[in-house]
């Protein structure tokens, strides 16, 4: 069976067909094709597998472009293996034009760069989602991707999408992991590999599909092969294999959640570098940036693994992977030290309206805006240090140490008012279904039916969550001081020690015997009676 292998590339302007090298070219429309195409013997063709259609069993590679972007695909059969040599002369499984890599900056991405220029001996796109994590980690990225070996760096701004299609419905069903962790880095990366990795791949087939079409016409046209021959070539874009790069180490989580947004949204394969090559810890790759000149911002004397977006900012490795070990104070960048924060506390109104944030202190904020305001005023605070040992979802423990202000205080306020809108049925099953929306969000299934389905029922539980809260911050603690709804089930009428006519004090004692009877029948059967 034959097999086609397609690589983006944005330097190749022509349809290309490469027949033998040694051939000069003729022109037919914008396809090039070699003067002796005598027969397909010469060719080495043969049937395939789409019913007819003669493929040449030596490799041939042909590519498609529109404008700058383009397509280059190479066929191969399956007994036949794909080689080719990198920069340095070694044999490669497969030969790139061009990858796309999702890039952060960081030790791990860019290493990445040049160890797929050397292995793979093609040229690197990278892409860096704008997820919120700051002008400092963005400025200068472009120099230092290209300073890696990368040609071209592309940043998206996806601040609003990620909190307002990610964030939100975590925050609205409660989904905290393990007790403590708020998911930060676990709803960053499906938007990431959602808006541009998949996206991305799948207007790339379509290019592709377009410029086969005509392609496919000109094969009638001056070689007269069958129409229906030509027209099952439009099906080889479901076959193609999109090559989709990520710098996760192969202990981590994150693989997962890359890699399980790519098979639910395109079930195409990815390749995950980490996982192939020699470099086995995060020492070996600063040695690997300084042998290749690439500017990493780690030494092997600090080495923290950091991941930040609009939400939380994670901290790992270092001391930190000592668990007896206190977190050094200078690790922390998005919260001050507690002690250091202001003597005076700071009072915050935060409006709900179904269960998700709009406005601080009455003004109307959009998704991204509020959080980030809430982060400025929780920092100053101290708010939202949590330290952990959690259970990863490759098995292992790891410990982490996470920042994340405006979200410790937006969850104390959503629970806070559902404390007056919901009943203790619903709010005891909301708290069961949010164990385990917290433990798909973690490990990769955002895009699962059931958390889908579990997502509606958080929607329709929450839509009379809609009033105010207020909290007061003060040296790292967040506590409420007033909450109140136009829907809120508490009525102080029934709920005062005073007495009144909704509810008689008398009905407690028959409601009691019958709440206890099956107590008082245990009771009396180990006595005897």
């Amino acid at each position: 069976m034959a097999q086609l292998h397609a690589i983006s590339s944005c330097s190749s302007t022509n349809l290309l067909f490469n027949g033998s090298q040694r051939d000069s070219a003729r022109v037919y429309g914008r396809v090039h094709w070699p003067r002796k195409t005598a027969s397909d013997q010469e060719l080495g063709v043969k049937a395939s597998e789409f019913h007819g259609l003669a493929i040449s069993q030596n490799r041939d590679k042909f590519g498609l472009a529109r404008g700058n972007h383009a397509i280059q695909a190479v066929l191969a059969s399956d007994k036949e293996a794909v080689t080719s040599a990198g920069v340095d002369g070694k044999v490669l499984g497969k030969k790139l034009n061009k990858v796309v890599l999702a890039y952060s900056g960081g030790l791990d991405t860019s290493v990445i760069v040049p160890w797929l220029r050397e292995n793979y001996g093609c040229e690197v796109v990278c892409f860096t989602a704008d997820v919120g994590q700051g002008l400092q980690e963005l400025e200068g990225l472009e120099q230092k991707a290209k300073d890696s070996g990368a040609c071209q760096l592309v940043v998206k701004d996806l601040k609003e999408e990620f909190v307002r299609d990610f964030i939100f419905p975590c925050l609205r069903a409660g989904a905290i992991y393990e007790r403590k962790y708020l998911l930060g880095t676990s709803m960053a990366r499906p938007v990431i590999a959602k808006r541009w990795l998949v996206q991305d791949a799948e207007q790339q087939s379509l290019i592709f599909k377009i410029h086969l079409f005509g392609y496919l016409m000109t094969l009638y046209s001056e070689f007269r092969i069958a129409p229906a021959s030509c027209l099952q070539w439009l099906m080889l874009p479901k076959r193609l294999e999109l090559m989709l790069f990520h710098g996760c180490t192969g202990k981590g989580n994150d693989q997962v959640r890359f890699e399980l947004t790519f098979f639910a949204l395109n079930p195409e394969l990815s390749v995950a570098p980490w996982r192939e090559w020699e470099i086995r810890g995060r020492e070996d790759a600063i040695e690997y940036a300084k042998k290749h000149d690439v500017p990493v911002p780690v030494t092997k004397k600090s080495i923290y693994s950091r991941d930040r977006n609009l939400w939380h900012l994670s901290h790992e490795g270092d001391i930190l992977e000592d668990p007896g070990k206190e977190p050094k104070e200078d690790m922390y960048m998005m919260t001050v030290d507690p002690k250091e924060a202001p003597d005076q506390p700071e009072y915050v109104k935060v409006g709900i309206y179904q269960g998700l944030p709009v406005s601080i202190n009455g003004k109307d904020l959009s998704p991204a805006s509020l959080l980030a305001e809430l982060n400025d005023i929780g920092g100053k605070h101290g708010i939202g240090r949590i330290d952990m040992v959690e259970n990863r979802l490759v098995g292992m423990k790891s410990r982490g140490v996470y920042e994340t202000p405006g979200g410790t205080i937006l969850f104390t306020a959503v629970r806070e008012l559902e404390s007056l809108t919901l009943d203790r049925e619903t709010m005891q099953t909301k708290d069961f279904l949010a164990l385990k929306y917290a433990e798909l969000v973690y490990a990769g299934r955002w895009f699962d039916p059931l958390r889908d389905s579990m997502d509606a029922f958080m929607k329709e539980v929450t839509k009379t969550t809609t009033g105010s809260v207020t909290l007061k911050l003060y040296k790292g603690s967040v506590s409420v001081t007033g909450r109140e709804s136009p829907y809120s089930l508490y009525r102080e009428d029934i709920s005062s020690f005073e007495s009144g006519d909704i509810y008689n004090q008398a009905d407690a004692a028959g409601f009691i015997r019958l709440y206890g009877l099956p107590m008082r029948v245990r009771a009396m059967r180990e006595r005897g009676l």
